[in-house]
C-alpha cells in the first residue's frame, strides 16, 4: 500500500512539475530580458533610471510632434552628465567655436534634465541655451564674446515671433545669481520664452518657478539629472495613459503607437505563415 501511494504521489508530482515548468521558464526568460535589457542601458548610460518619458509638449518641433523632435509620449535615454561635455545653443551656433554645427534633437545644443533650482519636483527637459560662469569679478559667457561683463546681453540665433526689438531670441541687461545654464523648451509657437524669469525680460511669459513658487535660477551643475540622448518615440505613451497624464500625447503619436504594437504583434504570425507556405511549396516540388 505504501508503495503504491509514493507511487501515485510521485506521479502527480511529475504532473505538476511538467505542467508548471513551461510557466516558470516563460516568466523567467522574461524577467532575465528585462534585466538584461536595463542594465545594458544602464552601462551605456551611466543613469538608473537610464530612460525618462516626456509629459509635456514644451519640446516639440511641430503642432503634431515629428520624429527627431522630443514629444509627450517619447521615451529618452539619459545620458550621465560626467559622461559628456554639455553644448550650449550659442556654443553650437557661433562661427569658429570648436562645437559649432553640433545638433541634438533637431536643434543646435544639447538638451538636459533638471530640477527646478536642485529641488524634488518633477524634472524638466529642456534645451540649454548659453552658460554663464563666474570669474570672480564679472560673468563669462562661452561661446560669446562676453567676458567679464556686469550684466549679461546677448541675441542668440534662435528665430522668435517679435521679441525685444528682433525677431530673434534676445537676453537683455540680465544680473544672473550665480553660475549657470540659461534654458528654455523648443516649442515656442508665437513667442519664446527662457525658463529663468531673470533673463526673460523680452518674452512673453514669465518663465518657470518651483514647487515653492520661487523663480527658476541658472541651472547649477548639480540640478541636472543628465543629458538627453537617443528617443524611442510613442512607447512612452503606455505608461502615461496607465497614470492618467496622457492628455499632452498628440493623436499622431497615438496612431504611430497603436500601428508599431500591430506590427509587432503580427509579425510571429506573418513569419509563421510564411514558413508554413513555404514549407508546403518543398513538399509539392
Amino acid at each position: 500500500m505504501s508503495d503504491e501511494g509514493a507511487a501515485s504521489s510521485d506521479s502527480e508530482g511529475n504532473l505538476a512539475i511538467s505542467s508548471v515548468d513551461p510557466w516558470v521558464r516563460e516568466a523567467s526568460l522574461a524577467v532575465a530580458l528585462v534585466v538584461l535589457l536595463l542594465g545594458s542601458m544602464w552601462v551605456s548610460t551611466g543613469s538608473f533610471p537610464p530612460m525618462v518619458v516626456v509629459e509635456s509638449q514644451s519640446m516639440m518641433h511641430e503642432e503634431d510632434g515629428s520624429i527627431g523632435a522630443i514629444d509627450p509620449g517619447d521615451l529618452i535615454l539619459v545620458m550621465n552628465k560626467d559622461r559628456v561635455d554639455i553644448v550650449s545653443f550659442v556654443e553650437a551656433t557661433q562661427a569658429g567655436n570648436e562645437h559649432y554645427g553640433y545638433e541634438s534633437h533637431g536643434m543646435p545644443g544639447d538638451v538636459i534634465i533638471y530640477r527646478k533650482n536642485g529641488g524634488q519636483d518633477t524634472p524638466v527637459i529642456h534645451r540649454a541655451l548659453l552658460e554663464v560662469v563666474s570669474n570672480g569679478t564679472g560673468w563669462d559667457v562661452p561661446g560669446t564674446s562676453l567676458r567679464n561683463v556686469e550684466t549679461v546681453s546677448w541675441t542668440l540665433d534662435y528665430e522668435c515671433s517679435y521679441h525685444g526689438g528682433t525677431y530673434d531670441l534676445r537676453v537683455e541687461g540680465w544680473e544672473p545669481e550665480h553660475s549657470g545654464f540659461l534654458t528654455s523648451g523648443d516649442n515656442n509657437f508665437g513667442g519664446c520664452m527662457i525658463d529663468q524669469p531673470g533673463a526673460n525680460s523680452q518674452g512673453q511669459g514669465g518663465g518657470l518657478v518651483d514647487a515653492s513658487g520661487n523663480p527658476v535660477e541658472p541651472v547649477e551643475d548639480d540640478w541636472i539629472v543628465g543629458v538627453a540622448s537617443s528617443e524611442v518615440p510613442w512607447i512612452g505613451a503606455i505608461k502615461l495613459a496607465t497614470s492618467g497624464t496622457s492628455g499632452s500625447v498628440t493623436a499622431k503619436s497615438w496612431y504611430s503607437l497603436t500601428f508599431t504594437i500591430l506590427v509587432i504583434l503580427l509579425s510571429p504570425i506573418a513569419v509563421e505563415s510564411f514558413s508554413e507556405w513555404n514549407s508546403r511549396n518543398d513538399e509539392e516540388e
